[in-house]
C-alpha cells in the first residue's frame, strides 16, 4: 500500500505599505509564499505549485502577483522603497489543500 498527497506551506515574505486596490487606503500589504507539495508516506518530496500573493491589512483583500512581481516588491522592500520589512520567509501555519 502506498499513501500519497499534497501538503500546503504559507510563507511571509514581507510587509509593505502600498496603496490597496480595493479599498483606496495607504495600508501594510503582507507579501505571501504558498507552496503545495507532493507527499509520499507522509514525507514532502519537491513543490507542485508556487503562487503569490499580497494582502491589504486594512480590508483584507488578496491579490495575486506574480513570481517576478513578488521578487521586485521583495528586492523593494528589503531596500526600503516602500517602507516595508523583511521576513526571510518564515513559515506560517500549514494550510490544508
Amino acid at each position: 500500500m502506498i499513501i500519497f498527497g499534497t501538503k500546503g506551506y504559507l510563507y511571509q515574505l514581507a510587509i509593505l505599505t502600498l496603496v490597496c486596490g480595493h479599498c483606496g487606503n495607504p495600508a501594510a500589504h503582507t507579501l505571501r509564499k504558498r507552496v503545495t507539495k507532493f507527499t509520499l508516506f507522509f514525507v514532502p518530496l519537491f513543490p507542485i505549485s508556487t503562487k503569490y500573493a499580497t494582502q491589504c491589512t486594512f480590508c483584507g483583500t488578496e491579490q495575486k502577483v506574480t513570481g517576478e512581481q513578488a521578487e521586485q516588491l521583495q528586492t523593494q522592500a528589503v531596500a526600503g522603497g516602500y517602507g516595508g520589512q523583511q521576513q526571510h520567509g518564515q513559515p506560517q501555519q500549514p494550510y490544508q489543500s
